[in-house]
C-alpha cells in the first residue's frame, strides 16, 4: 500500500504542475495578446494624430502663401508680412520642400534672378515675395532645412510669428469683432487663425 500511496501522490503531483505550467503559458499568451492590442491601439491612435498633422501642415502652408498672395495684391496691410516668408519655409510639407529647394527651385529662382537683373522694369512687385521664398528655400543652409525644420524649433518659430501677425491684425483693425467686419476681413482673419492651429497641434502633440 505504501508504494502504490507513493505512486499516486507522485502522480497527482505531476498533474498539478503540468497544469499548473499550461496555466502559466496560457496567461503569457493572454498577456502578449492584451499588449499587441495596445500597440495596436496606440499605433492606431498616433497614425491618426500624424495624419492630422500632415493635413494641417498642407492648410496652414497654403493660408500663408495665400495671405502673401493677398498682402501683395489688394490687402495691402501696414504689418511686417515678409514674417510669412520663413513660416512657409518651416511649415512646407516635406513633399514641396523638396521640389522647391532642388532642381526645379533652382532653375526658377535662376530665371527669377536673371529677370530681376536685366529686366527690372518688367519684373512684377507682386512677384519679389514668391522669388525671396524661392531662393530662400535653395540656398537655406542644413542647420535649417534639415534639423530645425524637422524639430520643434521650427514649430516655435511658426507659432510666434502667427501670434503676432493675428494680434497686429486685431490691433490695425480695431478689435477682434471689427477684424471680421472690414473688406476681405472674415478670410484675413481665418486666415491668421489657421497659421495658430498648426503649431499649437503640432508642439501638444510632440508634448504627448
Amino acid at each position: 500500500m505504501g508504494r502504490m500511496d507513493y505512486l499516486a501522490m507522485k502522480t497527482d503531483e505531476g498533474a498539478t504542475t503540468s497544469t499548473t505550467a499550461t496555466d502559466l503559458i496560457k496567461s503569457d499568451l493572454k498577456e502578449i495578446g492584451n499588449a499587441a492590442k495596445r500597440l495596436l491601439t496606440h499605433a492606431t491612435r498616433l497614425g491618426s494624430l500624424g495624419l492630422g498633422t500632415t493635413i494641417l501642415e498642407w492648410i496652414a502652408s497654403f493660408a500663408a502663401i495665400y495671405l502673401l498672395i493677398l498682402d501683395r495684391t489688394n490687402w495691402r496691410t501696414n504689418m511686417l508680412t515678409t514674417l510669412l516668408l520663413p513660416y512657409i519655409f518651416f511649415s512646407l510639407p516635406s513633399l514641396l520642400f523638396n521640389i522647391f529647394s532642388g532642381q526645379v527651385g533652382k532653375w526658377i529662382a535662376f530665371i527669377a534672378v536673371i529677370w530681376r537683373l536685366f529686366f527690372p522694369s518688367r519684373f512684377p512687385n507682386w512677384l519679389e515675395m514668391p522669388a525671396a521664398l524661392i531662393l530662400m528655400l535653395v540656398v537655406a543652409p542644413s542647420l535649417f532645412s534639415d534639423t530645425f525644420r524637422d524639430s520643434w524649433v521650427g514649430v516655435v518659430v511658426c507659432l510666434i510669428i502667427g501670434c503676432y501677425l493675428l494680434q497686429e491684425h486685431i490691433r490695425a483693425t480695431g478689435g477682434f469683432r471689427n477684424s471680421f467686419a472690414q473688406a476681405h476681413g472674415i478670410s484675413n482673419t481665418l486666415g491668421l487663425i489657421v497659421l495658430l492651429v498648426y503649431p499649437i497641434w503640432a508642439l501638444v502633440l510632440d508634448i504627448l
